[in-house]
């Protein structure tokens, strides 16, 4: 329903002007509400493509306009604070207060069921340790195989893959001004590098997914020459090889034609007006040894810059078959980035986002006992995004096996997304998820390059307290048995108890597949170098 349509202008105006003529004794405004009305219903008689509108003319649009506001209605007069559907109200304001500098503290006790299964919380210590400066860092690329290595030092927390197209324009100044502001990275999403990421400098990682946007030939192939221009920029970091999203793996997509305007088909590569296709795989290789040796090329053609691949899990022995190709060529990406199923800012059918990719716990545990399992842990940082809010949300996942964690719709609220979940209709009420001009001339770039800033730092800075807390003095510190788990109302597991971990080299030694985890003790030993499809074999 467009709201600003000649038909609910009128219609808004008559509901409007007849009880106030009424109230004002100004009865020459009676009849001209009167016969604005009269012709909405006539004009929903007529139409055939309502069924509601033909049969109640006038009170039908009620329904419309009630329906399309039906989500502000829930979260804002419905909704618990603690239901995350898919965001709380709770989860919401934490970074709206962060980002805005208000106050974030809460009094009179927590709003969470500690007794419900599920409920997590970390142990600390009876002994803190001195608060650290909250700057948390890692270094990801410094590959003693790689003597043209260029090692990029960065922070723990950092802006996912959101791309322009699917943002607006001044959504990505503000976030790329805020990441150079900060000091950490925005990824660019596929749809490649537009000029609003390079406006105010702050340090990108390249994502190239299947369309190779910005570096891509006439005919959707990969240009070496392309890459190279834009893959050599001093503002270029990381080159991440997108395999798949947790908002919808394995499904590619299109942006139709008529929303491919110049600056979108200038920044990909693409016609002006035509549809623009991700396909569902990619085209420049087809097995696990090919797709490592297709890393390898970019690591080198970008001039020996951190590269790696981001995927949402979903069979098993698609991922065994990678970590096998590394063993076997010997040619270990700098980085993995796993997506959780939990979904994204990407729009998708609803079967995939309620249906398609492991969630981000069990996906990062897979991924990163599998790199421990073929001693291959310490060559691999491995980055995790899926639902990351708060500072619990980066400890806890940290814990259980990533380097550093990515957020992409916390940093949409740190913009001022109100999670109106609009995003696919080009009609975003705030201006962050919208091409339309008039709605995203609401988000005023400096002043969220400000808020985006101050989101991450007050965020780092909770980290600290949380990790001094435990006893640590930095993120990497953090280990399963730090975090522990509710699994009834009167029972609690570290989570080190509750999830296996694999020891150093144990996928190695045939001997000990038998009393691993089925996933492993199944399916590694049928996951091949040769091809992501052993069944096929």
């Amino acid at each position: 329903m467009n709201l600003l349509s000649p038909r609910y202008l009128v219609l808004n105006a008559a509901i409007v002007t007849l009880p106030a003529s009424l109230a004002l004794g100004a009865p020459w405004e009676i009849p001209v509400a009167a016969a604005a009305l009269v012709a909405v219903g006539v004009s929903d008689l007529l139409q055939t493509k309502r069924a509601l509108r033909r049969n109640y003319p006038i009170m039908a649009h009620f329904r419309f306009f009630f329906e399309s506001i039906r989500p502000e209605i829930r979260q804002y007069f419905l909704e618990d604070d603690t239901v995350a559907e898919p965001f709380s109200r709770n989860q919401r304001s934490i970074v709206y207060q962060r980002a805005k500098l208000d106050t974030d503290k809460r009094p009179f006790g927590t709003q969470l069921d500690v007794y419900a299964p599920g409920y997590e919380w970390i142990n600390h210590s009876i002994a803190p340790a001195a608060e650290q400066p909250h700057d948390f860092r890692i270094e990801i690329g410094n590959h003693p195989d790689c003597p043209r290595a260029l090692p990029y030092s960065a922070s723990v927390f950092n802006i996912s893959a959101m791309s322009f197209g699917a943002l607006s324009a001044n959504a990505i100044l503000a976030l790329n001004g805020g990441a150079k502001q900060g000091g950490f990275m925005h990824d660019t999403g596929e749809g490649s590098i537009s000029p609003y990421h390079r406006q105010n400098g702050g340090d990108l990682i390249w994502e190239i997914g299947s369309g190779y946007f910005g570096c891509r030939n006439d005919d959707g192939t990969f240009s070496e020459a392309n890459f190279v221009a834009n893959a050599t920029a001093p503002q270029v970091k990381m080159i991440e090889l997108k395999m798949s999203q947790g908002a919808k793996p394995g499904h590619g997509g299109v942006l139709p034609g008529a929303k491919v305007t110049i600056e979108i088909a200038q920044t990909r590569g693409v016609p002006v007006g035509r549809d623009c296709i991700s396909p569902s795989r990619h085209s420049a290789f087809s097995t696990p040894i090919e797709m490592l040796e297709f890393i390898d090329r970019l690591r080198t053609l970008s001039g020996g810059k951190p590269t790696g691949f981001k995927l949402a899990i979903g069979h098993p022995w698609e991922f065994f078959g990678i970590v096998k190709a590394m063993l076997a060529t010997g040619i270990v990406p700098d980085f993995i980035v796993v997506d959780g199923g939990e979904g994204g800012t990407g729009a998708a059918p609803v079967e995939f986002t309620d249906h398609i990719g492991t969630p981000l716990q069990e996906a990062l545990l897979l991924v990163h006992n599998t790199l421990v399992g073929a001693n291959l842990r310490d060559k691999v940082k491995i980055g995790a995004s899926g639902k990351i809010i708060t500072a619990f949300d980066i400890a806890r996942t940290l814990a259980l096996g990533a380097d550093w964690c990515n957020s992409a719709r916390g940093f949409m609220f740190a913009l001022g997304c109100i999670q109106s979940q609009s995003c696919h209709t080009d009609r975003c009420p705030t201006g962050v998820a919208t091409q339309d001009p008039s709605r995203q001339r609401a988000l005023v770039v400096p002043d969220k390059i400000q808020r985006v800033a101050n989101f991450h730092e007050n965020t780092m800075k909770a980290l600290a307290q949380l990790i001094a807390a435990a006893g640590l003095t930095h993120p990497s510190q953090l280990r399963p048995r730090h975090l522990v788990r509710r699994i009834s109302t009167n029972q609690v597991k570290l989570a080190s108890a509750l999830l296996p971990y694999l020891e150093p080299g144990e996928l190695l030694d045939p001997s000990q597949l038998s009393r691993l985890p089925p996933v492993f003790g199944h399916y590694w030993p049928m996951a091949q170098a040769e091809t992501f499809d052993p069944y096929c074999g």
